[in-house]
């Protein structure tokens, strides 16, 4: 859209907005004119009372940031980013926006409980993943496996930000007549993440954190084992020749008893190529190595990144997969993906393939 409709589309809605309500819009003229960067608003102390911002009107504020929007960061607000948003421009009054300055990187698709996108983010993050089981695994002889969950993520400040990413729900399908069907809730999950090497010259980035898996799931579906679970992550972002992206992450799984729960470690890839504005081709990379087994299962295979079975013969072990997919960016900031994963190895444990949908909102 050329400048000229850009500014009477702004201007027109902010018009007839105002002459209807006579709304005014609480805004830190400081913020609108100010730098590039999604936490320009951060350098304010948000529990200073005296730091209230002050009152611009609609049509001021849309004007602004007509004026000083990026050709690489996103044209418009969402609805929620107005009415949701406090006068320190946090969301509700509590947490920071997303990092803007990498708005053309996309967040990975599979190993999505611990291949973390490198960005500080505030996000809500839906997921489904149906996963088709080997007819020639020895106790499940093929089958299905269902898992729906919800991932948030919030900024805190500009690099540190907490992240919730487990929980939701499991639905087992066996083909074994001998094993029944099941279904039951996931451990819970959650820590905290650092971004510390940010450059937004060369569009680079690397993060570090950790997370803890809580035992509060449903046993009956291979949650709830043990005394809890540790994963420490590293994860980093390159963007190449302006339309091309390699993110990268690697951690460790560290169960508190390592009886009831293997060990495993992975590494993780994703390469992406914007092939429109919005529209990006991936495929990833997965490799999962079992460096130590459990001793609560009789069985020389793991779960991935799904299940911590515990099994006692897993040692040594690895299995990597690859995913082909595509992601949708719409609105400001938001994304919505599709993706097909399967074993690149002749080991596939629970994996005979999977299928991924998520959607991500965010602020």
């Amino acid at each position: 859209m050329g400048l000229g409709c850009r500014w009477l589309q702004v201007g027109c809605v902010a018009a007839i907005v105002q002459a209807a309500s006579g709304l005014a819009l609480s805004a830190d003229p400081q913020v609108v004119a100010g730098p590039a960067s999604g936490f320009a608003e951060l350098r304010r102390d948000w529990f200073d009372a005296d730091a209230a911002p002050q009152s611009t009107s609609l049509l001021e504020l849309a004007a602004a940031q007509a004026a000083t929007s990026d050709a690489n960061s996103p044209a418009d607000e969402d609805l929620y980013d107005v009415a949701f948003r406090g006068g320190n421009d946090r969301l509700f009054g509590l947490f920071g926006r997303s990092d803007r300055e990498f708005w053309h990187f996309v967040s990975p698709q599979s190993n999505p409980l611990f291949f973390e996108d490198p960005r500080t983010l505030t996000e809500l993050r839906l997921h489904f993943a149906n996963q088709w089981i080997p007819n020639s695994n020895p106790v499940f002889q093929g089958g299905t496996a269902q898992y729906v969950a919800a991932q948030i993520r919030v900024a805190i400040t500009e690099r540190l930000s907490v992240i919730a990413t487990k929980d939701g729900y499991f639905w087992l399908n066996p083909a074994n007549p001998g094993v029944a069907d099941t279904e039951g809730f996931a451990d819970i999950g959650g820590g905290l993440k650092y971004n510390f090497y940010r450059n937004c010259e060369t569009q680079t980035l690397a993060s570090a954190g950790f997370t803890y898996c809580m035992p509060s799931g449903a046993q009956r579906v291979f949650q709830g084992n043990g005394n809890g679970e540790w994963h420490l992550f590293l994860s980093g972002g390159k963007e190449f020749f302006g339309c091309a992206h390699w993110v990268s992450g690697a951690g460790l799984r560290i169960p508190n008893d390592g009886t009831a729960q293997s060990k495993m470690s992975y590494w993780s890839n994703s390469f992406d190529v914007q092939l429109t504005k919005r529209i990006y081709a991936l495929t990833q990379v997965n490799w999962f190595h079992w460096y130590d087994s459990g001793n609560a299962l009789a069985a020389n295979f793991e779960g991935n990144d799904l299940f911590n079975l515990g099994s006692n013969d897993v040692a040594g072990n690895d299995i990597v997969t690859a995913s082909y997919g595509t992601r949708l960016k719409f609105g400001s900031y938001h994304e919505a993906g599709i993706a097909y994963e399967i074993p690149l190895t002749q080991r596939k444990d629970l994996l005979e393939s999977r299928l991924y949908l998520d959607l991500t909102l965010r602020y």
